[in-house]
């Protein structure tokens, strides 16, 4: 029987509680509350929201299952000549209380028309407050395992993709040190079945957990002060800048009438914007400004 929307949907919610049980663990402190809603046109989710625990300050790990009529500003951006949509898909924020444990953030997405109108998207980035290039490596290492299982091409490809999506256009830099972002990736596009493309969708998902716990371990019991945090702080608010003013899926909740409070899941607990900030010259600040002045290029990509 072939892969229909249903099957998708339950997978990924099988994701929200995988990936919630990992985080709770490598935390140790605080639990994920659940939040279930409904959408008034049709469909729903289940937010999970984690605050307050020793290394997560606020988290997110939301999933979402929503159809209906599709709105025309959505059917207009897209270039689609149809009526009705169903859309799912799990996506992740996490915002540390250390700043050397970076944000991460991870969305898997499917998009239905038709059973001849579909496709997939989603990426995973990092956004470090400082960052650790040996550790920034290792996580996209971890993207390429992902990718080459399923297309020598995919790591190269969507990597650029990501460094030109994750990009702060006002202010001249890159969001983190991005990662891998994918769109719209169907039969046609990718020569591929639908089973093959949802295992790609899958391999992205299963590596959150194992990649994003490792960091969390590795920097939680680092020493920070007052400059660490003024620093994450200002980190945070380009992290918000990103999100309200570029990011897709940010917009497409919005348009598409969902939920606000769990569309806005993924802006940080605190942050702030001050007229004029100055870092100590020749300091940690000053080279990751540099650093994602002129983009990040792991090895994994030269």
């Amino acid at each position: 029987m072939a892969l229909d929307k249903e099957q998708i949907a339950a997978r990924l919610r099988q994701f929200q509680q995988t990936i919630c049980e990992a985080i709770e663990k490598e935390d140790g402190k605080a639990t994920f509350q659940l939040d279930q809603w409904q959408r008034p046109g049709g469909g729903g989710g289940d937010t999970r929201v984690i605050e307050n625990g020793d290394v997560i300050e606020k988290g997110g790990v939301n999933f979402s299952a929503v159809y209906g009529e599709l709105p025309t500003k959505i059917s207009g951006a897209l270039g689609l000549n149809a009526n009705n949509f169903f859309a799912t898909g799990v996506s992740i924020v996490m915002h540390p209380s250390n700043p050397h444990v970076p944000i991460i953030h991870m969305n898997v997405r499917y998009f239905e028309m038709d059973e001849d109108q579909w496709w997939f998207g989603g990426g995973i980035d990092l956004t470090p407050h400082y960052v650790d290039e040996k550790q920034c490596e290792w996580f996209h290492n971890q993207l390429v395992a992902a990718c080459v299982k399923h297309d020598p091409n995919y790591y190269s490809r969507f990597a650029e993709w990501a460094n030109d999506y994750f990009y702060i256009k006002h202010r001249g830099e890159s969001r983190g040190v991005s990662g891998i972002f994918f769109d719209r990736l169907n039969s046609k596009s990718e020569g591929k079945s639908k089973e093959e493309l949802f295992d790609f969708l899958l391999e992205v998902g299963e590596s959150f957990a194992p990649t994003y716990t490792r960091l969390m371990n590795e920097n939680k019991g680092k020493d920070f002060g007052d400059l660490e945090k003024a620093w994450q702080m200002h980190r945070r608010s380009r992290y918000v800048e990103f999100n309200l003013v570029y990011d897709k899926g940010t917009k497409f909740g919005l348009d598409t009438d969902g939920r606000i409070d769990s569309i806005l899941m993924s802006l940080p607990p605190e942050t702030g914007w001050k007229y004029t900030q100055f870092w100590p010259k020749g300091g940690a600040e000053m080279k990751t400004e540099e650093i994602l002045k002129t983009r990040f290029v792991p090895k994994s990509s030269k």
